[in-house]
C-alpha cells in the first residue's frame, strides 16, 4: 500500500523506467548486507548451466523488470487504489496459465475461489468512487 502511494507521487514527476531502475538498485543495495552475514554456499558453476542461466534471465528481465514497469505504469494511469485491486487477479491468471502450460487440473475449489476473486474485484471497483463528505448545516 505504501509503495503504491509513494509510487503515485513519484510517477507524476519521474518516468516509469527511472522509478523501476531506482527500486531495483535500492533493493540490491539493501540485500547486499544479507550476503555478508549469510554467504551463498553453493556451487557457482550451477549458475552458468544454460537452463539455470536462462531461468535467471527470465526471472530478472520478464518476471521482475517488465512486471515492475507494467505495475508502475498501471499505478500512474489508474491510480494506486484501483491498481491494488487488480493484484488479486494474479492467482486467477496463475490458475489458467498452469492449466495451459503444465496441464494442471482446475478443481471445483479453484473455480469457486476464482468466482470469489472476480466478485471481490468487481465489488471493490464499484465501491472505490470516493465522494467528498457533505456537511449539512
Amino acid at each position: 500500500a505504501f509503495y503504491c502511494l509513494i509510487l503515485k507521487q513519484m510517477g507524476n514527476r519521474y518516468p516509469t523506467l527511472l522509478i523501476t531502475r531506482k527500486v531495483f538498485f535500492y533493493g540490491l543495495v539493501t540485500l547486499t548486507p544479507m550476503f555478508l552475514l549469510h554467504p551463498l554456499n553453493t556451487d557457482t558453476a550451477i549458475l552458468f548451466r544454460p537452463v539455470v542461466a536462462t531461468n535467471l534471465l527470465f526471472l530478472g528481465v520478464v518476471a521482475s523488470m517488465l512486471c515492475y514497469i507494467m505495475w508502475n505504469t498501471a499505478v500512474k494511469e489508474l491510480g494506486p487504489f484501483r491498481t491494488a485491486n487488480y493484484i488479486y487477479i494474479v492467482p486467477l491468471v496463475t490458475l489458467i496459465t498452469s492449466a495451459i502450460v503444465i496441464d494442471e487440473i482446475i478443481t471445483v475449489i479453484a473455480l469457486i475461489g476464482s468466482v470469489f476473486i472476480l466478485s471481490g474485484v468487481y465489488i471493490a471497483e464499484r465501491g472505490f468512487h470516493f465522494k467528498k463528505p457533505t456537511i449539512n448545516a
